[in-house]
């Protein structure tokens, strides 16, 4: 298993060079699905659009949120 910042340097420098690459204005989703691939294409396992639940006070929100991305089940990625 990688180090949490060896994931997270090759995140960043995924993203520096698909904003460079691509450059702005594109949807989110597109930026997304294309960091998703490329990061994927580096042996990293990459969940997309996953939900989160949120607990506060006893009250339970299922879904509330979701992330963008999860790399490694470690590094949550919020395009």
């Amino acid at each position: 298993m990688k180090d949490i910042d060896e994931i997270s340097g090759d995140v960043l420098d995924l993203a520096l060079r698909l904003h460079r690459d691509l450059g702005p204005g594109l949807l989110e989703s597109v930026y997304e699905m294309v960091m998703a691939g490329k990061l994927s294409a580096l042996g990293y396992e990459v969940a997309r659009q996953r939900a989160v639940d949120v607990e506060f006070e006893g009250m339970r929100f299922d879904a509330a949120f979701r992330i963008d991305l999860l790399v490694d089940q470690r590094l949550l990625v919020e395009i």
